[in-house]
């Protein structure tokens, strides 16, 4: 007896878990931790980028030492982009959000300068090290398009889940402190790998 007393004691529990859950008491949680776990994979792949920037520069140097502007400039903008500071709040921060595409942006332009260089320099075209940074360059420009896109994609239904019913009757109770993501902006120097477009014209010197 006692046996049916506890069953019929939990099933309301079960039940009302069931109709939570049916009604999408969890999409939101869910959605959120996606969109997280993608825009770590975005930092992931600007690192790799960052990580291999130095020795790109260097290798570029051998054999182009009098492209110091171009040099300079990478430098610098690897410096700017690894200077700023995101976490998991950043996608909710129109402020920091910014900083952080416009540093990758910028990198990402100037990357395609320093690329564009070896037209100019037949031995650094040929160069081992030089081809396989190159490579991996490629594949990382690559990775983070790729990881952009899923990000964007992630804060889409996260944002959506927000917005419509009945998911928007948990924004509004129990998750009321949700904060829409912010998705990149197309920009065209993010959006071009640098190490695409090598039969361009070399950009003209600095006098």
């Amino acid at each position: 007896m006692n046996r049916v007393t506890s069953m019929f004691r939990v099933l309301p529990v079960l039940l009302l878990g069931a109709v939570l859950a049916g009604c999408g008491i969890n999409t939101i949680p869910t959605r959120d931790e996606a969109v997280k776990a993608a825009w770590g994979n975005v930092q992931n792949q600007y690192q790799r980028r960052a990580d291999l920037i130095p020795n790109l520069v260097a290798t570029v140097k051998g054999y182009a030492a009098q492209e110091k502007d171009v040099l300079v400039a990478v430098t610098q903008a690897r410096a700017s982009a690894t200077q700023v500071k995101v976490d998991a709040s950043t996608i909710t921060d129109p402020a920091k959000f910014a900083e952080y595409q416009a540093a990758q942006d910028n990198l990402t332009g100037v990357l395609g300068r320093l690329m564009v260089i070896q037209e100019q320099y037949p031995d650094l075209k040929s160069n081992a090290n030089f081809l396989a940074l190159q490579s991996q360059l490629e594949g990382t420009e690559n990775r983070i398009s790729v990881a952009r896109t899923d990000y964007n994609e992630a804060v889409q239904a996260y944002n959506t889940s927000l917005r419509t019913f009945p998911t928007s009757i948990w924004a509004g109770t129990f998750y009321r402190g949700q904060k829409p993501a912010l998705p990149f902006q197309a920009a065209a120097s993010a959006q071009t790998a640098p190490s695409v477009n090598f039969d361009a014209p070399p950009p003209p010197k600095v006098q």
